[in-house]
């Protein structure tokens, strides 16, 4: 039977060798990000310091934050800045907080070195999909591996602050989903959902691997280098992954990805129908996809000229309901964000032991990647992710109010919250796709994945540069928005077993039919390509 679409063809290949390699090098890839990205729990701690006076200098008294000492020369006393200290060096033998002296005025540096790997992130989210589209998939993922590398072993032998945050900036920059998608384009479908649900599997024992280091490895040199060292490895199996069938496809290069697939075949012991056939398939799929790009082109015309006609407001704050959907979403991108990010990186916040809590901390997140799926296949989307934002801020909050010396208690609190929204981290995502109509959905997805980025990037400034002064600060922040996360998300749509709106106006007369009408047409009744107004919320 000859192939209908690419699917198929991946199906007759299975699951083998070809594919597995593609897996590996995504899960190795996901594995040895957390090492990178949470480096500055470890790298530019909070240190315990004293103030060093110059020789021949006699202090009468020091600031209570060791800041500044109050100097008598001849009679007159007057506070002087401290420019030099001394480090307690009893939990790291060295830091890139004490080498480079991250206190008093310097203080905020220490939340630079985390936000520059978050703007890194941010610029290579955008840059790194064009450039996939535009040269494949492979040469990104391989340029931007040996990127990685170079620029997490440089930090090893910098020596000037200032440079060491804008290689962070670079390593941050070349961190992309890339590997995981290449890996999903060669995965049959049926198994593209287990797929992704272990897809954060490796992210929870890459954190696991960069606590155990740094308990064993006190000095930040070292340890910057033990954590960067395996990233080398990911280049065995880069080099046996072939450049993505599918795009050498949409590209025209017939050739080269009947070749590719030919491998495939071999390496997985399948049998593809004649090269005539496939190669036939590739220009049916081709033509499909080109035609696609031109109506895709049409309508983001059309829609361009409609904008302007919708109260002068954009698509997603043009209508009631599309706004009320675009705002909760942001936020809970936003607060999802925010909220894991400064968790992972409030250890000396929330515990004695900064090991331990990354290493649990890691272990938690693995429930929380596993159960996620079959949670929302049996109780929805909605109710869900608001119970994980409630049971986060709850748990938080109360951490709080527990007495500082009962420090396991604090922890456990903080951790079992950190499970709750790595769980609703995993859901909303999947909601976010499902809530927003399709016409608008690339549109609303990017803002929200701004949101999301925001998010990452004032997480460290609460954490590292808010926490030392106000403590019960962050877990105000980190608490308050996710209750507010859960309330909000109430209002959304539930999505389940849902005929999903593809136009915002579709998304207008299933809101106006709701008020009309208490009962729930059922799911047969929703037809949304024929635009009819049957409700899909509370489904």
């Amino acid at each position: 039977m000859e192939p209908l679409d690419f699917d198929d063809i991946l199906v007759r290949l299975g699951v083998g060798r070809w594919n597995v390699v593609y897996i590996i090098t995504a899960a190795f890839s996901c594995f040895l990000t957390p090492p990178q990205f949470l480096s500055g729990v470890y790298m530019v701690p909070q240190v315990d310091y004293t103030c060093l006076v110059p020789d021949n200098t006699t202090a009468v008294d020091f600031s209570p934050d060791s800041c500044s000492y109050l100097r008598n020369t001849s009679g007159v006393e007057e506070w002087v800045p401290c420019t030099q200290w001394s480090f307690n060096d009893s939990l790291f033998t060295s830091s890139v907080t004490s080498e480079f002296e991250l206190v008093c005025s310097r203080n905020y540096q220490r939340a630079n070195y985390q936000a520059s790997y978050m703007f890194g992130t941010l610029l290579g989210q955008y840059l790194g999909g064009y450039l996939a589209d535009r040269y494949g998939r492979k040469i990104v993922v391989v340029v931007t591996h040996v990127l990685m590398s170079i620029s997490a072993i440089s930090l090893v032998f910098i020596n000037d602050f200032m440079v060491i945050l804008i290689f962070r900036f670079v390593n941050g920059a070349v961190y992309l989903l890339m590997p995981f998608i290449l890996s999903m384009e060669v995965c049959p479908p049926q198994y593209r959902a287990a797929v992704g649900v272990l897809a954060g599997l490796p992210w929870a024992f890459g954190t696991i691997f960069l606590g155990a280091a740094a308990y064993f490895v006190r000095d930040w040199r070292y340890l910057q280098l033990t954590v960067s060292l395996p990233s080398l490895l990911i280049f065995i199996p880069l080099y046996l992954i072939d450049e993505s069938p599918r795009w050498l496809i949409v590209q025209g290069r017939h050739a080269e990805a009947l070749k590719v697939l030919k491998k495939a075949s071999r390496w997985n012991r399948a049998t593809l129908p004649p090269d005539e056939d496939l190669l036939n398939l590739m220009k049916t799929i081709e033509k499909q996809t080109v035609n696609s790009i031109s109506k895709q082109n049409e309508e983001s015309l059309q829609v361009e000229e409609k904008k302007s006609k919708i109260c002068g407001r954009p698509r997603l704050f043009s209508t009631p309901r599309i706004s009320v959907i675009t705002s909760i979403l942001c936020w809970s991108l936003f607060t999802v964000s925010l909220v894991f990010d400064g968790l992972n990186l409030s250890g000396d916040i929330y515990s004695a032991d900064p090991f331990l809590y990354i290493i649990l901390g890691g272990l938690v997140e693995i429930p929380g990647y596993t159960l996620s799926v079959p949670v929302i296949q049996r109780f929805g989307r909605r109710i869900p992710t608001a119970v994980n934002y409630f049971f986060c801020g709850v748990l938080i909050l109360v951490a709080i109010v527990i007495p500082p010396n009962i420090t396991w208690l604090v922890m456990t609190l903080v951790l079992l919250g950190k499970l709750f929204i790595t769980t609703a981290y995993q859901i909303i995502y999947v909601y976010s796709t499902e809530l927003f109509p399709t016409e608008v959905r690339s549109e609303g997805m990017g803002l929200a994945c701004v949101c999301q980025q925001a998010g990452s990037l004032i997480s460290p400034y609460i954490t590292s540069y808010i926490g030392p002064l106000s403590p019960w600060v962050p877990s105000v922040l980190f608490g308050g928005a996710s209750l507010i996360s859960g309330m909000t998300t109430l209002k959304l749509s539930e999505t389940l077993n849902v005929s999903l709106p593809e136009t915002v106006a579709d998304l207008e007369n299933i809101s106006r039919r709701k008020d009309k009408h208490d009962e729930v047409p059922s799911d047969r009744q929703c037809q949304i390509e024929l635009k009819s107004d049957c409700d899909f919320s509370n489904t």
